[in-house]
């Protein structure tokens, strides 16, 4: 198991567990056999979803097993509301509980629960897919293109197992691969970010000696370094009941699709991208949750949110591991004006893109999993105290998929949280919508429908702006 891998592994604690959790939700249902062809098919051509992990004071590694889907595949019946109708919230309740139970550490981190008897917003019943996997399996994106492997582009679509050369390239370190290309001296400036990071608080102390180093190194490996020193001086976000010590009791809530098209009509009308309108809609919705509270939004408060940025080559390969860093983004939650709101967002990303603070903080990571797992605790919760919220936005397909038949028609996930950080966001598109969910730990939102259910509004306002030539 790589360095970068291992460092997920250990860092499960009693407030956060290392798991993605994916819902799909299915318009009919799908047989349990179906399921576990798909999962034999697709899943377990992959050596990590057959092994378990076993660690020792020198590391770990995957040992493989014979896997037994009952063990990993559960089916289960949500009860009817009372009076009938809509049991959503029952689902999210399932979810939440899910997302605090640790996986079986004698079995291949994964499992999966097909939900019957799921009634919608709109009445209809559907079938819910709960996927729980742990981190140090792959990452998010990695984790989505497995998963949507299993589905097909038509009702009548049949699973072929992947090739035999497919499953190596996903089995391949991607750190590696990722740092192969850079050259000696910029490995140099990782090395030096590396160190930097295990003596954060040494940097205050001894500034001119970082510098001096600094100096000495090229281009690229000096703007490595400079990325180094932002990501280990910066200062805390504001603070907010959003931030706190996580209890591990986690609630979710996911929103109704919106029309992409619509999104992509106001990132046009802005000129601006359409992350940067989903991220503005997001700071917009934190602020008016926190006004809902009764908290005073101080006009500087600041919400800073760790967003992973995929380092992997667009090569076509299907690769599982970690291969991404997380970029710090402030959300400038305390801006009234929607307009300013978003013309600082895109200001801010407009910083972050095409600086290397991703690589180096995916390269710290591989340190840090070599490191003693006290080490590696001290230094991540350090960072954790920095921020709020983790937040991930993944693009997925643009057509309709199928599964035994049945035709996916929403898919959410969410991505763990590391350290005290309790409040998780997520932004997937599919199909011409884009949902937005988040995961809450109960010692700090214990109502996350009341942040989900904002997010649209803050959207229709930079909608109303933009129809009234107010860009």
């Amino acid at each position: 198991m790589s360095t970068v891998d291992t460092a997920w592994l250990r860092m499960d604690s009693e407030g956060n567990q290392m798991m993605i959790v994916g819902v799909a939700m299915m318009s009919q249902p799908i047989a349990l056999d179906g399921l576990k062809d798909a999962l034999t098919t697709r899943f377990l051509a992959y050596r990590r979803f057959r092994s378990r992990v076993v660690q020792d004071v020198a590391g770990a590694w995957w040992q493989e097993q014979d896997v037994n889907l009952d063990d990993h595949v559960v089916n289960l019946r949500l009860h009817d509301a009372p009076g009938g109708g809509c049991n959503k919230p029952a689902l999210q309740g399932l979810v939440g509980r899910l997302s605090q139970q640790p996986l079986d550490p004698v079995l291949p981190l994964w499992q999966m629960h097909l939900v019957d008897n799921c009634v919608g917003e709109d009445g209809k019943v559907r079938q819910a897919l709960i996927v729980r996997i742990h981190h140090c399996i792959a990452d998010g994106v990695a984790l989505v293109g497995v998963f949507m492997s299993m589905f097909g582009a038509h009702p009548d679509s049949q699973l072929h197992r992947p090739s035999e050369v497919a499953v190596e390239l996903a089995e391949e370190n991607p750190w590696e691969q990722i740092l192969l290309p850079i050259t000696a001296t910029t490995v140099k400036a990782i090395d030096l970010s590396s160190a930097m990071w295990l003596k954060s608080m040494r940097l205050w102390t001894d500034m001119p000696a970082v510098v001096g180093k600094i100096g000495q190194l090229g281009q690229t490996a000096t703007k490595l370094a400079l990325d180094a020193v932002k990501l280990t001086t910066m200062e805390s976000d504001s603070a907010t009941r959003l931030k706190g010590k996580p209890n591990g009791r986690k609630h979710v809530a996911w929103s109704e699709p919106l029309p992409l098209s619509e999104v992509k009509a106001i990132s046009k009308a802005y000129g601006c991208s359409i992350n940067d309108v989903l991220m503005a809609s997001v700071a917009g919705a934190l602020r008016a949750y926190l006004r809902s509270c009764g908290d005073t939004v101080d006009p500087a408060c600041e919400v800073r949110v760790m967003v992973p940025v995929n380092l992997r080559k667009a090569d076509g390969h299907q690769k599982l591991g970690n291969a991404f860093g997380l970029v710090p983004l402030v959300l400038p939650v305390g801006l009234e004006d929607p307009v300013a709101r978003l013309r600082e967002v895109r200001r801010r990303m407009d910083e972050l893109k095409g600086g290397y603070t991703a690589l180096v903080a995916m390269s710290v990571l591989g340190v840090l999993g070599a490191t003693p797992k006290q080490v590696q605790n001290e230094i991540q919760n350090y960072f954790a105290r920095k921020a709020t919220a983790v937040m991930s936005n993944v693009p997925g397909p643009r057509t309709p998929l199928y599964l035994a038949g049945s035709q996916l028609d929403q898919v959410m996930f969410w991505v763990p949280q590391s350290g005290d950080i309790g409040i998780g966001v997520s932004i997937l598109s599919y199909n011409g919508g884009v949902q937005f969910g988040i995961v809450t730990d109960d010692a700090l939102v214990r109502d996350p429908e009341n942040i989900i259910r904002r997010f649209e509004p803050e959207f229709e306002k930079l909608v109303l702006l933009a129809l009234m030539d107010e860009v």
